[in-house]
């Protein structure tokens, strides 16, 4: 005796749509940041052309008033967005240089990094290579500040400037001082973390001057401008220091003590010339991992609690609390930049 069939629940065709201005992973944890820029970090999307990357952007806002393409799937929307966040500044929306792009953080650090601890031996090779990486340090770093703070051509020179003489001052400093002390040529290979470290400490702050100066835009939680902070700015900026050092790091300290051992062996000896190439794939390997590392460290978009404007920015305190009253922003959330 055949059974009676339960009616089955109409299958809907209409699937939900993506919340394309909202993360993809809760930011708020450090697995999601993690997830979110080894995602944005992407060194394959530098190879992504103008076109390419504007298409991107043209099909994120046809997509955010459900005008894209008949046949649009997620895949393609989560990869436009991909591309945009890899290669647009999210303050100012515009398209960033190449170099200065995160996702250029790789393929261009691990090429500067592996010189610099391939060439230490002569001053020279020192000042040569530390130039060349404060030139990129200085373009990175001027391309993802936070775009609501202008700054002018006299502060990013100086700041140029500066910070690669504290890098060679502190290189050459450093690497006479170890050959005073006859110290071992391991030793002398840390020399260029060193300066590099050091080069970090003064570059990003003289190129941020002006944030530190006149404060950096702050949002209360619905995203409304509502004052400018100093306080928030050295927040930001030590952050950003402290995560630019914790990127380079493992490649800097432990490559040495690795090329270190691998140059007793016998196959090593008869490639010398291939050394440098050798060590630039190692910095390469730990790049690809410590770029989304340190990237994650913070949440980009940092907060501090209202009251902390006390410190550096007590006038703005007062003046927040007699334009809002009782609805002050009990929190202020801005962009650190990266």
């Amino acid at each position: 005796m055949a059974t009676a069939q339960k009616p089955t629940a109409p299958v809907t065709s209409v699937q939900s749509r993506i919340n394309i201005d909202a993360p993809r992973w809760d930011l708020t944890t450090f697995t999601g940041r993690l997830k979110h820029f080894f995602w944005v970090t992407d060194p394959r999307t530098i190879v992504c052309s103008n076109k390419q990357l504007d298409n991107a952007k043209e099909l994120l806002e046809q997509y955010r008033t459900g005008q894209e393409p008949p046949g649009t799937t997620k895949q393609q929307i989560w990869y436009a967005k991909k591309l945009y966040m890899s290669a647009f500044h999210p303050d100012s929306g515009e398209r960033q240089n190449v170099i200065g792009r995160m996702s250029c953080q790789v393929p261009g650090g691990m090429l500067i990094t592996g010189c610099l601890l391939q060439f230490y031996r002569t001053n020279t090779a020192v000042v040569f290579w530390q130039w060349v990486n404060q030139s990129f340090n200085a373009l990175v770093n001027y391309t993802n500040r936070n775009a609501q703070s202008g700054i002018t051509e006299r502060q990013i020179a100086v700041a140029y400037v500066s910070a690669t003489t504290c890098a060679v001052i502190t290189a050459i400093g450093l690497k006479r001082y170890l050959a005073m002390k006859a110290a071992s040529q391991l030793m002398q290979r840390f020399v260029p973390f060193a300066a590099v470290a050091s080069a970090n400490i003064v570059n990003i702050p003289l190129m941020r001057q002006s944030e530190l100066l006149d404060g950096i835009a702050c949002f209360d939680e619905n995203g409304q401008k509502v004052t400018e902070s100093r306080y928030a700015a050295a927040k930001g900026i030590s952050q950003v220091v402290c995560s630019r050092i914790t990127m380079a790091a493992p490649g800097m300290l432990l490559t040495p003590i690795i090329m270190k051992r691998l140059e007793t062996l016998s196959w090593m000896k008869r490639i010398q010339s291939l050394h440098v190439v050798v060590q630039t794939l190692l910095v390469g390997c730990t790049l690809l991992v410590m770029v989304p590392t340190g990237c994650a460290l913070f949440n980009q978009k940092c907060s501090i609690p209202v009251e902390r404007l006390r410190l550096l920015d007590s006038k703005k305190l007062e003046e927040l609390k007699e334009k809002y009253g009782e609805h002050t922003p009990k929190r202020l959330y801005f962009n650190k930049g990266l």
